[in-house]
């Protein structure tokens, strides 16, 4: 396949922290995100079949609302159609995804010029529904194409227009947004450097736990030069990345999974002996029973220190992948 030139934008997600909300705004939310979870995983089960290949997202909210309508679970029409959208979204990237993989097979499978017509049908059919008649696509598409389904009920999109963004001092600002009840909105307040735009979501962090704002931040665009040249890059243990250079990238991570590894199987190893103890004594010394489960066998304490293992090792990859695209001019 041709290599692809000229600019692309620089996009990345900023993750800011919900610092302030009244309970009653807390409990709202909750409810308002477990029914969107409905939402949500019907209409992945909808519109993530074959039949609905090359979706028009901007099409999607009547097929949805066909069976299942705002009234039935209490939902204003806005927060259910901009959740129809976002999954809607989700599978149109999902089937490009599978397209592209395809398209780079159909390419490693006739070469050459004397192919060119073969490889300029079958990447149109590829497109529509007509691969169906095809035995070769139809068992492409079959190997990469997953039909999605969702567990999902942590979250709530917005648009811009259903929130109102006002800066309460340097890192500080307040969110309006939403609510169930028509004209009334829910203030929570963030931290963050920057002013928040564009469509957002707000998810509750179960392993926090923490209700957060993800958006998106555009750095503006890059340049994509014709001719640049290649790096082939293997994935490893020790190290993250080495690549064809002959240079490692991420230097020990080995040495911090395999701590990451034996602390944790030496932890359950004591765990089970523990839990084995608390059965024994729910019979004969119930109280102690109930002092090791609530003393010994929680989560919480292990639970914050797995987040610092998984953030270290998220770290040391990401400086890999950092210096290793940093080789590709």
């Amino acid at each position: 396949m041709p290599r692809k030139v000229g600019a692309t934008k620089r996009i990345s997600t900023q993750i800011v922290p919900v610092v302030g909300m009244t309970k009653s705004v807390e409990l709202e939310l909750l409810s308002t995100m477990r029914k969107l979870g409905v939402v949500r995983a019907e209409s992945y089960n909808k519109l993530g079949s074959i039949n609905h290949w090359g979706l028009d997202w901007k099409k999607a909210i009547p097929e949805v609302k066909s069976f299942r309508t705002p009234d039935t679970l209490g939902l204003p029409a806005k927060l259910m159609d901009w959740t129809i959208n976002d999954v809607a979204k989700a599978i149109t990237a999902q089937q490009a995804a599978c397209i592209d993989a395809v398209t780079k097979k159909i390419y490693r499978r006739f070469t050459g010029i004397e192919n060119q017509k073969t490889r300029k049908e079958l990447c149109q059919q590829i497109k529509t529904l007509a691969f169906l008649d095809n035995p070769l696509l139809h068992r492409l598409v079959r190997k990469e194409f997953q039909r999605g389904h969702s567990w999902v009920k942590n979250q709530i999109v917005y648009q811009q227009v259903g929130y109102s963004c006002k800066r309460l001092s340097r890192n500080t600002y307040q969110l309006e947004v939403a609510g169930r009840i028509r004209g009334k909105r829910n203030k929570i307040i963030v931290r963050s450097n920057r002013k928040i735009k564009g469509q957002i979501r707000l998810i509750y962090n179960q392993l926090s736990p923490r209700f957060e704002i993800h958006f998106l931040v555009d750095h503006g665009t890059v340049e994509i030069p014709a001719e640049r040249r290649s790096v082939g890059v293997d994935k490893g243990y020790t190290e993250a990345f080495y690549d064809s250079e002959g240079q490692a990238h991420g230097k020990g991570l080995g040495k911090i999974a395999t701590r990451k590894s034996d602390r944790i199987c030496a932890k359950n190893r004591h765990r089970g002996k523990l839990w084995a103890l608390h059965r024994k004594l729910e019979k004969i010394d119930p109280a102690k029973s109930a002092r090791i489960l609530r003393n010994n066998l929680t989560r919480k304490t292990e639970n914050k220190r797995y987040r610092q293992n998984q953030s270290e090792i998220t770290a040391v990859i990401g400086a890999a992948s950092n210096s290793s695209v940093e080789l590709m001019p």
